[in-house]
C-alpha cells in the first residue's frame, strides 16, 4: 500500500515534469519561430544595468507572494532547535558553490575542455561561470514544495528560507565574484550588484513590508485567509512565463549545443546529490528530527535558478554559455529534486533508527 505522501509525490513527479516539458517545447518554439520577438525581449533593459525587464517583472511578481510568507519575528523560534538550521547554512554558504566550483573545474575545463576538447576552453570558464551563479543561489520558491512532499516542518522550513534569503542579500555578489574571479571571468561589480537589489533586496523589503502593514492593519487572520490566496495564480502564472521566456532566450543555444546540454547536467547532477547527501547524513549525525533534516537536504541540493538565470542574462547576455548552464539547471531541477524526495521519504525508518512495518 502506497501511503499519502508517496502518492502525492506521484502526482506531483507526474504533472511537474509535464509542466517543465511543456514550458520548454513552447519556449523553444518562440525563440525558434519568433526570433523577432525573442530579441526585442532580451534587448529590454533598465537604462544601462544590463538587467532585463520581463525576467526582473516575472521574478518579482514569483518571489514577493513568497517573501510575504515569512515572518520575521518568528525566527525566534528556531533558536531552540539551532542544530538544522546550522547543517543547512554550512551546506549552503561554505560547502555547495565551492563544491560547485570544484565539480565544474574538474568536469567542464578539466575533462570536457582540456583532456577531451569537447568544448573550447574560453567557452568551458562562461560554462563554469554559469555554474557557479547557479549553485550561489540557495533555493526559494520551489523548497516550500519539497518540504510539502517530505513531510517537513513547514514553520522551520520558513525560517530555513528567510535566514538564507538575509544572508543571500550580503554573501551572494561577494562569493560570485570571489568564484567565478578565480575561474578567469571579470565580473563587473556594479552590474552585479545591481542584480542583488533588483532580485533580493526589492522584492524582499516589499515583502516584509506589505506583510508588516497588512497584518497592522486588519490582523493576521485576514492576511492568511484573504490576502495570501490572491497571490497563489501570480506565483503560478509568473514561474511558467519565466520559464517560457528563459528558454527563448536559449533556443538556439537549446537546440544547436544539446550535446553540451547534457555534458552541464553531469556537474550539476553530482553535485546536487553530493550536498542533499552531505546535508542528510550531518542532520542524522546531530539526530537532527527528520520533518526538519528533509527539507533542510533538498535546500540544500536545490538552487535559485530564477535568480541564476537572471543574473547570468544580465552579467553575460540572454544567449551566453554562462546562461546556458543555468538554464540547464532549470532542466535537471524539478526530475532531480523530486527523486531526492523519494529518496528522504524511502530512507525515514533508517533515519529514525526505527524498523518500518512491512507490506504486503
Amino acid at each position: 500500500m502506497k501511503t499519502r505522501s508517496s502518492k502525492r509525490l506521484d502526482f506531483f513527479e507526474r504533472y511537474l515534469t509535464l509542466w517543465v516539458a511543456a514550458c520548454m517545447v513552447i519556449g523553444v518554439a518562440i525563440g525558434k519561430f519568433l526570433p523577432d520577438l525573442t530579441h526585442h525581449w532580451s534587448g529590454m533593459e533598465f537604462g544601462r544595468s544590463h538587467v532585463n525587464i520581463p525576467i526582473a517583472v516575472l521574478i518579482w511578481l514569483m518571489i514577493f507572494p513568497m517573501m510575504l510568507k515569512i515572518d520575521f519575528g518568528g525566527l525566534r523560534g528556531v533558536a531552540r532547535r539551532p542544530k538544522g538550521l546550522a547543517v543547512t547554512l554550512f551546506v549552503n554558504w561554505l560547502v555547495k558553490p565551492f563544491s560547485m566550483a570544484l565539480f565544474g573545474s574538474f568536469f567542464v575545463v578539466g575533462l570536457f575542455s582540456s583532456a577531451f576538447h569537447w568544448i573550447d576552453p574560453e567557452t568551458a570558464r562562461n560554462y563554469l561561470a554559469g555554474l557557479i551563479i547557479l549553485a550561489a543561489a540557495p533555493c526559494t520558491a520551489m523548497v516550500f514544495v519539497w518540504s510539502y512532499l517530505t513531510e517537513g516542518d513547514a514553520a522551520y522550513t520558513l525560517a530555513q528560507v528567510a535566514i538564507n534569503d538575509l544572508i543571500m542579500t550580503f554573501a551572494f555578489a561577494p562569493i560570485v565574484m570571489l568564484l567565478v574571479g578565480v575561474s578567469g571571468i571579470v565580473v563587473p561589480k556594479e552590474v552585479l550588484l545591481t542584480s542583488v537589489v533588483a532580485f533580493i533586496v526589492i522584492p524582499l523589503a516589499a515583502g516584509w513590508l506589505s506583510r508588516t502593514l497588512a497584518v497592522r492593519l486588519r490582523g493576521l487572520s485576514w492576511f492568511e485567509s484573504s490576502f495570501l490566496p490572491l497571490f497563489k495564480p501570480v506565483t503560478t502564472f509568473a514561474l511558467l512565463a519565466t520559464l517560457v521566456m528563459i528558454f527563448a532566450f536559449q533556443a538556439e543555444n537549446i537546440l544547436t549545443n544539446w550535446i553540451a546540454v547534457g555534458l552541464l547536467a553531469i556537474p550539476i547532477l553530482v553535485q546536487v546529490y553530493a550536498n542533499s547527501g552531505l546535508t542528510y547524513l550531518l542532520m542524522r549525525w546531530f539526530r537532527v528530527p527528520h520533518n526538519v533534516a528533509s527539507p533542510g537536504a533538498l535546500i540544500g541540493a536545490s538552487n535559485f535558478f530564477e535568480l541564476a538565470v537572471a543574473v547570468a542574462i544580465t552579467l553575460f547576455g540572454p544567449t551566453s554559455p554562462a546562461a546556458l548552464a543555468t538554464v540547464v539547471g532549470v532542466l535537471v531541477e524539478v526530475p532531480v529534486m523530486l527523486s531526492v524526495c523519494r529518496l528522504c521519504l524511502g530512507t525515514k525508518c533508517w533515519y529514525e533508527r526505527t524498523s518500518c512495518p512491512v507490506s504486503h
